[in-house]
């Protein structure tokens, strides 16, 4: 069955993609529909979503680099108020892009959901000056394993664009991506 969603998958980064919404506007207001299985399909991401969480954070917050080093999640992430800079890190040891980074803006005028496939490292900076952000994940959460690596380790180098960020004392204790090479070779 074809989606009735745009799919945007041209990214350099094998299995991440943007999917835009089926959307609609009148008099009353708009109608919108961010799920669909059949899209993720198309997509090669199978499961069911296990969890739906969202997160408020305030202009010059940066949140990140969180994964899970067992069970990985498939993440899809979208903006209802603001906007975002979505930075995600490539941990699959197989993969062409193991170690690099992309970024990409995520805002509520859009509607459009990023889709992380399993082994990547999730992060994102408010670039607006209020933004509320939903999750929803592919995969139950792993206490034991839910970790990440530091948002500046420097051989990583995101060009983070906030330059007085607002970090959690837990994302700034997280590990090296040297650290991470070193105790988990890749995802």
């Amino acid at each position: 069955m074809i989606s009735d969603f745009k799919i945007k998958s041209d990214f350099e980064m094998e299995g991440v993609g943007i999917i835009s919404p089926f959307y609609r506007e009148d008099e009353r207001g708009y109608f919108l529909k961010d799920y669909e299985k059949n899209a993720l399909n198309e997509m090669g991401i199978e499961g069911e979503v296990s969890e739906v969480f969202e997160t408020c954070s305030k202009k010059n917050v940066i949140r990140g680099m969180h994964f899970q080093t067992i069970r990985p999640q498939v993440k899809l992430i979208r903006v209802i108020r603001g906007r975002i800079r979505d930075v995600i890190v490539d941990l699959r040891a197989d993969s062409l892009t193991f170690g690099q980074y992309m970024a990409v803006e995520l805002s509520h005028e859009l509607f459009e959901t990023l889709v992380i496939p399993r082994g990547f490292a999730h992060g994102f900076e408010v670039m607006s000056d209020e933004a509320i952000t939903l999750y929803k994940c592919i995969g139950d959460y792993s206490k034991e394993s839910d970790t990440g690596i530091r948002w500046n380790d420097r051989d990583v180098g995101i060009d983070w664009h906030t330059k007085i960020p607002i970090i959690s004392r837990k994302d700034s204790e997280l590990m090296t991506f040297k650290e991470f090479k070193e105790l988990y070779g890749g995802l």
